[in-house]
C-alpha cells in the first residue's frame, strides 16, 4: 500500500490538491473534495510528491513503434522494446498499429502481436489498412492497397485471437460499408481514414458502425464549404471519437484548438502515430515497405511526398495540448487517457484517477515533464 501525498491530482473535470492511495495494482482511495492539508492516511508507505501533478497513465491507440523498431515485424522482442520505450515516457497502455502490407506480412504480424497482447505488453492490434484510398494513401505502400476483402479480414481476426481491436479503412471503396458491419460484428472497432470520401459517404459508414476518425485531417479529403468531407462528418457526430496527432507538424495548433472547441476533450483522442525513429534522432528508417527520412525530428517519405508518422511521445502530445493549444491540464489529460481508453472500451479499468481503477499514473513537474511512471501499482 502506497499513499502519494502533497499532490495535484488531475481528475476528470478538476485538479484537486491532496493525496491518493494505491493498494496492490489498484487505486484504493482519493482525498475527498475540500479536505484540509495534512489529513492524508499514514498507513503503509508514504510518498511525498512535493506538489507535483499526478495524472492518469496515457493511452495511445495509434502507434507504430519506437526505439529503432517497428510493430510491423510482429516479433515479440521488438514489440516489447517499442512498448517499453513508450511506457517509460508515460504511455502505460499502448496499441500496436500496422501499416499496409501483403496478406502474408499482415497475417504474420497480427499473429505475432496477438501473443504479445496476450502477455499484456500491448492492448491490442490496429490495422491501418490495407483497404485505403490510393489518392490518400500517405506513407502506405500503394503496391499493397486493395479493395476490402471480407475473407482476408476474417482470417486476420482469427490470427488475432481476440486481440485485433481496430481497423482503419476508406469508406468509399467498394464493399467498405459491408466490411464496417463485419468488423463491428467481430468486435473490432471500425475507423474511417486515408479516405477521399464525401461527407455523405462518411455518414453512411458511421451509420454502418464506424466510430473513429483516424488522425483527423491527415490523409483525408480536405474540408470544403460545399462538402465538409470526413472531417466535418465525423466532428458533427457525437458517436465518433476523432484522433489528433498533436505534434505541431501534422496539425496546426489553431486547428487543434478548433477541433477541441467542436468536439470537446471527451471526443478527441490524442495519438502519436509514432514510428521507429521515435527516441532515436535523425536518420533513415523504414515504415512498412517505405523508406523514411527523419530530419529535425520530422519524418517524411524519402521522396518528400508525404509525412510518415511522427517521432513524438504521448507526453509530448499532452504537453503541447496545454502549452500550445491552450487546454486546461485536466482536459489535456482526458484527451490523452480517458477518451482513448473509452474508445477501446477500457474506461472502467484505466484512463482516470478513480478508486477501483488500475494504478497506472504519472508524476509531472510544473513544466509537465514526466518524472515518474507507475504501472499496475509499481514504479518503473
Amino acid at each position: 500500500m502506497t499513499t502519494l501525498v502533497n499532490a495535484r491530482l488531475v481528475l476528470p473535470g478538476e485538479v484537486r490538491h491532496g493525496w491518493l492511495r494505491t493498494a496492490g495494482d489498484r487505486i484504493a482511495e482519493l482525498a475527498p473534495p475540500g479536505e484540509a492539508p495534512g489529513q492524508a492516511p499514514s498507513t503503509g508507505e508514504v510518498d511525498d510528491v512535493a506538489g507535483r501533478y499526478v495524472v492518469p497513465g496515457f493511452v495511445d491507440v495509434h502507434v507504430h513503434g519506437a526505439a529503432g523498431v517497428s510493430y510491423q515485424s510482429g516479433l515479440a522482442d521488438e514489440a516489447a522494446r517499442a512498448a517499453r520505450f513508450h511506457r517509460e515516457h508515460g504511455t502505460t497502455t499502448t496499441m500496436a498499429s500496422l501499416v499496409t502490407g501483403s496478406p502474408q506480412e499482415l497475417a504474420k504480424a497480427v499473429s505475432g502481436l496477438a501473443e504479445v497482447a496476450a502477455d499484456g505488453v500491448i492492448a491490442g492490434v490496429h490495422l491501418e489498412g490495407p483497404y485505403l484510398s490510393a489518392a490518400r494513401c500517405g506513407a502506405h505502400d500503394p503496391a499493397w492497397l486493395r479493395p476490402p476483402d471480407p475473407a482476408e479480414f476474417r482470417d486476420l481476426v482469427q490470427a488475432g485471437r481476440g486481440h485485433l481491436r481496430m481497423i482503419t479503412l476508406a469508406p468509399e471503396l467498394p464493399g467498405a460499408l459491408e466490411l464496417v458491419r463485419t468488423a463491428v460484428s467481430e468486435g473490432v472497432i471500425a475507423a474511417v481514414g486515408h479516405t477521399d470520401a464525401t461527407a455523405a459517404r462518411t455518414r453512411e459508414a458511421i451509420e454502418a458502425g464506424a466510430r473513429v476518425a483516424t488522425h483527423l485531417f491527415n490523409a483525408m479529403r480536405p474540408v470544403h464549404h460545399r462538402d465538409g468531407g470526413p472531417v466535418v462528418a465525423t466532428l458533427n457526430d457525437p458517436r465518433v471519437t476523432v484522433e489528433l496527432i498533436n505534434d505541431g507538424v501534422h496539425v496546426d495548433a489553431d486547428v487543434a484548438r478548433l477541433v477541441f472547441a467542436a468536439a470537446g476533450a471527451g471526443r478527441v483522442a490524442l495519438i502519436t502515430d509514432a514510428m521507429a525513429a521515435t527516441g532515436m534522432g535523425d536518420g533513415d528508417y523504414r515504415l512498412g515497405g517505405m523508406d523514411v527520412r527523419v530530419r529535425d525530428g520530422r519524418a517524411l517519405l524519402a521522396d518528400g511526398t508525404s509525412i510518415a508518422g511522427s517521432t513524438i511521445t504521448m507526453a509530448d502530445a499532452f504537453r503541447r495540448a496545454v502549452t500550445d493549444v491552450g487546454l486546461p491540464v485536466e482536459q489535456a489529460a482526458r484527451a490523452a487517457a480517458l477518451t482513448p481508453a473509452g474508445m477501446l472500451g477500457l474506461a472502467d479499468d484505466i484512463g482516470s484517477l478513480e478508486p477501483g481503477k488500475r494504478a497506472d499514473l504519472l508524476v509531472l513537474d510544473d513544466d509537465l515533464t514526466v518524472t515518474r511512471v507507475m504501472k499496475n501499482g509499481r514504479w518503473l
